[in-house]
């Protein structure tokens, strides 16, 4: 999607499908993967209407589906897909998928203001860690790749080789080099079992009460997917141990955030996690860290990010520039902690 792309407005063909009324309809502020509706059944019920991205496949509801009975039938608040009159999960119309899920009330944050708010999101995501942990469910929507670093920065590479010609190629050349740099030095993290993760656990997926610090559950669930739980929480950590926004000229890693993240998780998921996946939580923040910068080091490059900020940046180039300065900061300031954050970790998870 191009980021001068303009989201279609539910019609009345997709309003009839879900039994939806014609008014409210308040287009979410969030959600700039799948264009997203606050809206209301005929019946009175608070929903939330969204036009799936083509960049997930239709099959990606069932799996939806799957989790969130899961966690529903465990007592964990999430939301839940809420079917068309025709008992599909899903509506096709002019091309377009939409689906329709209950609404959580509460507020998206895009970066922490205190630790109790990290500590709360921690606690949180043990709890859906530790309630998916026994669900046998296959994946009809896979996500091959999503953390493979080093092919994130191969590509990183091949695209310093093919876009010499690109205006802005002498700003992104030296990001790129601090970028490899930093990865030539990553820790290896030990081998560990795939575990069902969120996929996408930074902090504008948290959802937090209105009033006061407690985080109520999480949200944006198209990147539900097996993979070591290391991974999960060091992408989890690398977004809410920044007090700053992801591409913020002030970005860096805050040490209270990260040991009251891990605190929260370790109190919620006693006894869930090896000593060798908890250990390997430092590392994988770290590790995370450059993949994130590498990958948007190429896309400043290859300019095909779905969405960039207009008001505030020349290009899709310049944003992701910033994007990549602001993850060196954080992976810059968080190497020169490993060896505290390790101890730290460890302290947790014996504690």
């Amino acid at each position: 999607m191009t980021p001068h792309a303009v989201d279609p407005i539910p019609d009345a063909a997709v309003l009839d499908a879900f039994e939806l009324a014609s008014a409210p309809l308040e287009r979410a502020v969030s959600g700039l993967i799948n264009p997203t509706w606050y809206v209301r059944s005929r019946a009175g019920a608070q929903l939330v209407l969204q036009r799936l991205n083509p960049i997930f496949p239709a099959e990606v509801n069932l799996d939806i589906a799957a989790v969130t009975c899961h966690l529903a039938a465990k007592g964990v608040l999430t939301p839940t897909l809420f079917p068309s009159r025709f008992g599909q999960l899903w509506f096709e119309h002019d091309g377009s998928l939409w689906r329709v899920l209950t609404r959580i009330e509460g507020v998206t944050r895009d970066a922490l203001e205190a630790p109790e708010q990290a500590r709360e999101a921690g606690r949180v995501l043990a709890e859906f860690h530790r309630a998916v942990a026994d669900l046998d469910h296959v994946f009809r929507s896979h996500r091959l790749g999503v953390h493979d670093t080093a092919r994130h920065l191969r590509t990183l590479r091949d695209a310093l080789h093919e876009f010499r010609a690109h205006r802005d190629f002498e700003s992104v050349r030296p990001l790129a080099e601090r970028v490899l740099a930093l990865a030539a030095d990553l820790p290896a993290l030990p081998a560990a079992p795939d575990r069902i993760v969120h996929g996408d656990p930074k902090i504008s997926n948290v959802m937090f009460a209105a009033q006061g610090h407690r985080a109520l559950c999480l949200i944006d669930l198209d990147t539900l997917a097996r993979m070591p739980v290391a991974l999960d929480l060091g992408d989890a950590l690398r977004s809410w141990c920044n007090p700053a926004t992801e591409d913020a000229a002030n970005a860096r890693f805050a040490r209270p955030l990260y040991a009251a993240a891990v605190e929260g998780y370790a109190a919620a998921a006693r006894g869930l996690l090896t000593r060798e996946e908890w250990s390997a939580l430092a590392d994988a923040t770290l590790t995370i860290t450059v993949e994130l910068a590498a990958r948007f080091c190429t896309d400043a490059l290859r300019e095909r990010y779905f969405r960039w900020d207009e008001s505030r940046y020349a290009s899709a180039s310049e944003h992701n520039q910033a994007r990549t300065r602001a993850q060196l900061t954080i992976a810059e300031t968080l190497r020169a902690e490993l060896p505290a954050l390790r101890e730290l970790t460890a302290h947790a998870f014996a504690g």
